[in-house]
């Protein structure tokens, strides 16, 4: 928020938003104030002609199918077990929407998926996600102002195969 000097966020129907201005152009920043896997109803009023994409929209959303400390995006595709992308896919009537994945994983191996998506993350893990706050807001500054294919080819690569974006 204060990278890009949004104001503090205020409530509005099943979510707090900001709305302000980036590098990029306007935004509005949204939180559902529901639970994760009901978060689809924040988008309530929001939906995709049969066959379209929403461009913009971008959904942020943890994921431990990666690991901590990375991220993804991806211009579309299937929930992957998410309940919360389940949600938002049935609300917006599509999988077609921008999303951001961010890295919460791995889960170990014997421990319920529900209670390790609900555990606070490690305070070392925390560090890892903190620290990669600038780059995901280069990340999403650059979906914002020349769409998710170029950011997905500028932000998404095999770590230690390359220590910079693409440009």
């Amino acid at each position: 928020m204060s990278r890009w000097q949004l104001p503090r966020w205020a409530r509005e129907g099943n979510a707090r938003i900001a709305r302000g201005r980036t590098p990029a152009g306007l935004v509005h920043l949204m939180k559902p104030l529901t639970w994760m896997n009901d978060s689809g109803r924040a988008l309530k009023g929001l939906r995709a002609a049969p066959g379209e994409s929403i461009p913009d929209l971008l959904i942020l959303v943890d994921d431990f199918a990666l690991d901590v400390g990375t991220f993804r995006l991806r211009g579309s595709g299937s929930a992957g077990g998410h309940n919360g992308l389940k949600s938002v896919e049935a609300t917006l009537g599509t999988r077609s929407y921008a999303r951001l994945r961010i890295g919460v994983g791995p889960k170990p191996a014997g421990v319920d998926q529900a209670a390790f998506v609900l555990e606070d993350l490690p305070r070392d893990e925390r560090t890892l996600v903190r620290d990669l706050l600038p780059q995901m807001c280069e990340a999403v500054e650059c979906w914002a102002a020349q769409g998710i294919e170029r950011a997905m080819a500028t932000f998404n690569r095999k770590p230690g195969l390359d220590d910079a974006p693409a440009s």
